[in-house]
């Protein structure tokens, strides 16, 4: 006999500066739960930022970590759940997403350039930030979309607006 099963209510994909811890709380409070972000536990569990680890020890390892963190964050956690932007690459994480409530948080360059801003320290964005991140998109949007239950445009949108699309999208009811 297996113990009761766990699993987010909300799980937000997207790229960097999509929003995604930020509307995971503004979604998070609505709903009365906690949110967690596993781009948070790899850095608590491996005691240096993202940025470093990838100077450090390469992307190839951060995908790791990475891939363990969405693995147990699923198995564990039921509130709102925020992946890193690069956490659909792989195929073995997209499996574990199906059947979640995935939401994938659309966001155009303009918008993610104003929240990530071009200096801070996002290291797969190093070089022409807007050329890296129009790239990363052109890789990744399929694989957003292939894991997504709704996808949610966060253009011209504050943070409360796309949780409340969220929840619309999801049908969830607030706290």
């Amino acid at each position: 006999m297996s113990g009761p099963t766990v699993a987010p209510l909300v799980v937000l994909v997207g790229p960097p500066g999509a929003g995604k811890s930020t509307v995971g709380e503004a979604l998070a409070a609505r709903l009365g739960v906690s949110l967690r972000d596993t781009d948070a536990d790899i850095v608590a569990a491996s005691g240096q930022p993202i940025a470093d680890l990838f100077v450090d020890h390469g992307e190839a390892h951060f995908r790791e970590l990475e891939a363990e963190a969405v693995r147990v964050a699923l198995a564990e956690h039921d509130g709102v759940l925020a992946l890193g932007g690069g956490a659909v690459l792989r195929e073995q994480t997209r499996q574990l997403l199906s059947g979640h409530a995935v939401v994938f948080l659309d966001v155009t360059l303009r918008d993610a350039v104003k929240r990530v801003g071009l200096d801070s320290p996002r290291p797969l964005l190093i070089g022409n930030p807007r050329a890296r991140w129009r790239e990363l998109m052109e890789q990744r949007r399929p694989l957003y979309t292939e894991v997504a239950r709704a996808v949610v445009a966060t253009e011209g949108l504050t943070p409360d607006q796309v949780a409340e699309t969220v929840l619309n999208a999801l049908q969830l009811e607030k706290a």
